[in-house]
């Protein structure tokens, strides 16, 4: 275990020289110093900029548009619409969240997306034709709609893309859009969710239909394990609860960015995203470019958790920069990524729990209904996936609904719907545990998941660490020391949850090569927000047997390496240390063959230890070792270059668990609830770079307060957001927090060359509801809506003294 500020590592990792070591981070000189360089900084000679503008309506039919006086505007060179941009009937053509698929193709296999109904996704082989379908519904497949980056016959959000113009300067460019008349036809709208669920609702999408009839549910995933019904039928205690969850955003510091310059017909764009070939295939696939001809650089970039796995300004600069024939920039201001950018969803949901007298669950049923913005995709399959995973019950069933409604499209962030799910299902753990005379970490001791655990929404776990994190938190002396008495009015509470998340694999590349001085250069093709350059390095310098400092990583664009899935769902770690792992053993390989010609003996009889090329016994002859250096120097004489490659499809990704404790203090007066000490369990499979770990696991917690108490998307009557910016948006500042703490627990995963496990979506699973029951604990109130933001604290205080 460590913990944070301490110099100490996992004891598992004390045999390693790098892996498990605190080794420097290799961008952290260039971002303190102002040196690394982001998409905003990017420039050219002859750049012009873009402007978009937007729908000042959340529905609105588009009858009619003029660009003529934008087009005419001194300094404007060009003007785009939808029209310019390919036209995918969204009934047809865009992935649809879980919808039915029966469309017939000509394409064998979707790679990064579903481009119809019907699109093949997997495929199942096995002893007969109806255990084969039974196993293709057991594949859960997470859609993402494409973005809907301009309105074409209608604006479905305020803040909906309905032209974009490129001139000599912002100001010219922002201007023209004024100039761009628009005419509407304004139409009724819905924001919320239970409100666009109702039979009577304003419909967002004609061709969405919920049981036959016109519908904003736009699909539905369900899990089923055993009967729920006999479940229920054996519990002594039963509670069931509805509750409700704002949108929330990621809050990433820097906004979305690109520059784009066209030539010859090829594209080059470099842009702040999480994934370069993601925003080549689908800038591809809009502006109907082939990909060979787009280039993808992704820049540093400053912070993500999911709301940068999507384009949106992308294919309008490329199409501008088309027909301008200039370079053109684009950012959003603050204001654009919140009116227009993804959050997270907002949510409704119902959890029922059955237990027996002797604190053993029977039964559970849950309803987790998501706002899926205004294109089909929440993330129920998080919600619903995993609100029930932490435990160990043979009746479940769990029911997602995915909602459209008038807001911008929701975006992942960090454990997409895990956290909404895990709320309500840890909010009323507590309530059983407490009408069962139970301890609250006792009663999920009792009920955890452990090794042949099945689950509801599929697998059957095998070695995991659930049990482990509800032990260290019992024995810690976060819950051992008892809370503050109450003074000065001020109460004092402490709750606990737990959560989980899915974790994944996907495909990765990476390329090793050896320069002529024996240092060596990793290139993945992941976007680095979370450590990954300094764990790859690690985990090379760790199998080279080499100082890390000797390890230089950079992130490919589309030109330079394999394809490489999106950064996000806590894989790339996991993912690029697969494939960095075999591109070093294969270099290993050719450097004991490069040896073994200098010798002029046998390969097999040369092995390679601590950086070095050695004879395998003394019947391979006496030979003085040779180091990674010397044998680099003779490369030109021995075979030419030294490096390999490789590219995968990586499986065996295993859930991460945690578990929370969170103490608050009150203020009844005021309303304020204050995090006075948080403290996070989590197995993590491996900690590669254990700051990097509990900087991942301190963020998670840092979000989760944040959403539990504080930030929302409010929005006025007239279906426009309300708070579009920090200044109205709360998020929490450092003097909100306290220390962070964290407990890393490593649980190596058998299925990994080094034992990791994803880390950085569990964090944000678990704090909604232990500071939920931090709250309750305190005040004797549950509350079933979040944030706790002090009118609600204040409201609740209120009807109780009456």
């Amino acid at each position: 275990m460590s913990t944070p500020g301490s110099t100490e590592t996992p004891d598992t990792a004390n045999d390693n020289k790098w892996i498990g070591k605190r080794t420097v981070r290799p961008d952290g000189a260039d971002k303190v110093t102002g040196r690394a360089a982001y998409a905003a900084d990017t420039t050219m000679p002859g750049m012009i900029w873009g402007k978009v503008l937007r729908s000042p309506h959340p529905h609105a039919r588009i009858k009619s548009i003029d660009t003529s006086k934008a087009e005419a505007h001194p300094g404007v060179k060009a003007v785009m619409t939808a029209k310019d941009i390919v036209n995918f009937p969204l009934d047809k053509s865009v992935m649809l969240g879980i919808q039915d698929m029966r469309w017939m193709c000509r394409n064998v296999m979707a790679r990064e997306k579903a481009l119809f109904h019907g699109h093949p996704i997997a495929a199942v082989a096995a002893i007969s034709e109806a255990v084969a379908a039974e196993a293709c519904k057991l594949i859960v497949v997470d859609y993402e709609v494409l973005p809907h980056v301009m309105a074409r016959e209608k604006a479905l959000f305020a803040g909906h893309p309905v032209a974009a113009v490129a001139a000599t300067t912002e100001k010219i460019a922002a201007e023209a859009c004024k100039l761009i008349e628009v005419e509407y036809e304004v139409l009724p709208f819905v924001i919320d969710v239970e409100e666009a669920m109702k039979p009577d609702a304003p419909i967002l999408h004609d061709f969405i239909k919920f049981k036959d009839k016109p519908s904003n549910i736009a699909g539905t995933l369900e899990h089923k394990l055993g009967d729920v019904g006999e479940g229920f039928a054996k519990a002594d205690v039963v509670i069931e609860r509805s509750f409700r969850t704002q949108p929330v955003h990621q809050g990433y510091i820097e906004p979305h960015a690109c520059l784009v310059s066209v030539s010859d017909g090829k594209a080059t764009i470099w842009s702040s995203s999480q994934g370069q070939f993601m925003v080549r295939a689908m800038c591809a696939y809009l502006t109907g470019l082939p990909q060979n001809d787009i280039r993808a650089i992704p820049a540093e970039i400053g912070g993500g958790f999911g709301g940068k796995t999507i384009i949106y300004l992308e294919p309008l600069a490329l199409i501008l920069a088309k027909k301008s024939g200039r370079p053109v920039k684009m950012t959003m201001t603050r204001g654009e990524v919140f009116h227009a950018s993804g959050p997270t969803s907002g949510s409704y949901s119902t959890v029922k729990l059955g237990a027996t007298k002797d604190g053993k669950l029977v039964a559970a049923q849950g309803t987790f209904c998501l706002q899926a913005g205004a294109l089909p995709g929440s993330p129920i399959r998080g919600a619903a996936g995993c609100a029930f995973a932490p435990y160990d019950i043979p009746n479940v069933h769990s029911f997602g609904y995915d909602v459209v409604s008038n807001r911008s499209k929701v975006a992942a962030y960090r454990a997409p719907g895990a956290p909404i799910g895990a709320y309500g299902v840890e909010c009323v753990m507590d309530e059983l545990a407490e009408a069962l005379k139970m301890d609250p970490l006792d009663f999920r001791l009792k009920n955890a998941a452990r090794q042949g655990t099945k689950a509801a929404h599929g697998p059957v776990f095998p070695r995991i660490g659930f049990v482990e994190t509800i032990e260290e938190a019992r024995k810690h002396a976060h819950y051992t020391t008892p809370l503050p008495k109450s003074k000065k009015g001020m109460l004092y509470g402490r709750g606990v949850a737990s959560g989980f998340w899915f974790n994944a694999g996907g495909e990765s590349s990476a390329q090793v090569n050896i320069n002529e001085d024996g240092t060596v250069v990793v290139i993945t093709g992941h976007p680095d927000i979370g450590g990954s350059r300094a764990s790859t390095a690690n985990i090379t310098a760790e199998i080279l047997g080499i100082d890390y400092k000797k390890v230089s990583v950079l992130i490919g664009d589309t030109s330079v390496i394999g394809f490489s899935n999106l950064t996000g769902g806590s894989r790339v770690t996991y993912a690029s240390a697969m494939v960095v792992t075999q591109s070093t053993e294969r270099v290993i390989t050719q450097l004991r063959e490069r040896a073994a010609k200098i010798w002029k003996i046998d390969p097999d009889a040369v092995v390679w230890e601590n950086g070095e090329a050695r004879p395998a016994g003394d019947n391979a002859g006496k030979f003085e070792p040779l180091s990674l250096g010397q044998i680099a120097a003779q490369a030109s004489a021995t075979g030419g270059p030294i490096g390999a490659g490789q590219q995968l499809n990586t499986t065996g990704a295993e859930g991460g668990f945690a578990t929370h404790v969170c103490d608050v203090e009150v203020d009844p007066d005021l309303g304020i609830v204050r995090v006075l000490r948080y403290t996070a369990f989590q197995d993590v499979g491996r900690a590669i770079h254990p700051s990097y770990v509990e900087g991942q696991i301190q963020g998670g917690a840092a979000q989760g307060i944040g959403w539990a108490l504080s930030e929302e998307y409010i929005f006025n009557k007239d279906g426009k957001l309300d708070n579009p910016s920090f200044l109205d948006y709360r998020m929490p500042v450092s003097s909100d927090l306290p220390m962070l703490d964290s407990v890393i627990l490593e649980i190596p995963n058998p299925k990994h060359p080094q034992g990791v496990r994803g880390v950085g979506e569990v964090p944000l699973v678990p704090p909604l509801g232990a500071i939920s029951n931090a709250v309750y604990n305190a005040l004797g109130r549950r509350f079933y809506s979040l944030p706790m933001s002090p009118p609600k604290i204040l409201a609740t205080m209120d009807m109780a003294a009456d």
